[in-house]
């Protein structure tokens, strides 16, 4: 297995002549850091594409994607009118109609669960408004046009292993003790959306108890929207409780063998 991070929530996973695709997005503005050196045009394979909500750092662009590799994209209820509206065909999506649902594929399937988006907290909000300032209406657009829609954790099985990937960090103690029940080999975990997402991005770790874990989403994708967050503080959390998990801070298109 591969495992490539585009930045933000965005990976590849390749497995034999199978490439999945998660929240694949590129397009950035020139103060974005790391810097994203791919374009959605550069992407030219891709079976299948999985989404986890609906905002544009998310689905932006998925339909110039789909129309370079044909691929088939899985999404909850209300992220399917975002894409058709924004250019995909309908019969390229396939909508996620219940919790749990499972998809088979050639070598691997993958089940998607409902979830949640994190809170904004209120510092955070000041913080970001007092950023962007007078250049929120040249922002507006990106915000209100990609609603967030019904946010999905995505379970991927593949060559014996269990890969659990979380496009937001707002998911319940119901929802982790659930997902708890089968062990996790590879948890991908977001550090984005709140001032402690670190002990967010712990928290999961400590009710999934994953073998390694891979945080992601802490790039500053699009500034003054986004910022970069530090992600030593749960690295260091994460070897003083679970010592034995391997935890990988990947660099922006690195690809991970495992």
């Amino acid at each position: 297995m591969k495992l490539t991070w585009f930045g933000t929530a965005g990976f590849k996973i390749e497995s034999g002549k199978q490439t999945l695709l998660i929240d694949p997005y590129f397009t950035r503005n020139q103060k974005a850091f790391p810097r994203q050196v791919l374009k959605p045009s550069d992407i030219t394979t891709a079976d299948q594409i999985l989404i986890t909500h609906g905002h544009f750092d998310h689905i932006l662009d998925v339909p110039e994607i789909v129309s370079k590799t044909n691929a088939t994209v899985y999404c909850g209820r209300g992220v399917d009118r975002t894409l058709i509206q924004n250019g995909l065909s309908a019969g390229r999506i396939r909508r996620v109609k219940t919790d749990g649902e499972t998809f088979h594929f050639d070598n691997l399937n993958v089940q998607a669960f409902f979830s949640r988006h994190i809170r904004f907290d209120r510092w955070l909000m000041i913080k970001t408004l007092f950023r962007i300032h007078l250049r929120l209406p040249r922002y507006l657009p990106l915000l209100r046009n990609y609603p967030e829609g019904q946010v999905l954790s995505w379970r991927i099985r593949l060559e014996g292993k269990i890969l659990h990937h979380f496009g937001s960090g707002g998911s319940t103690a119901i929802e982790l003790e659930r997902l708890r029940q089968q062990p996790i080999d590879i948890l991908l975990v977001p550090m984005q959306g709140h001032t402690h997402i670190t002990r967010i991005g712990h928290r999961y770790v400590m009710s999934l108890a994953p073998k390694m874990v891979i945080p992601h989403h802490q790039d500053n994708f699009f500034p003054p929207i986004s910022t970069r967050v530090n992600t030593e503080p749960f690295v260091n959390r994460v070897k003083a409780s679970h010592p034995d998990t391997v935890v990988r801070v990947p660099e922006i298109n690195e690809t991970i063998e495992i």
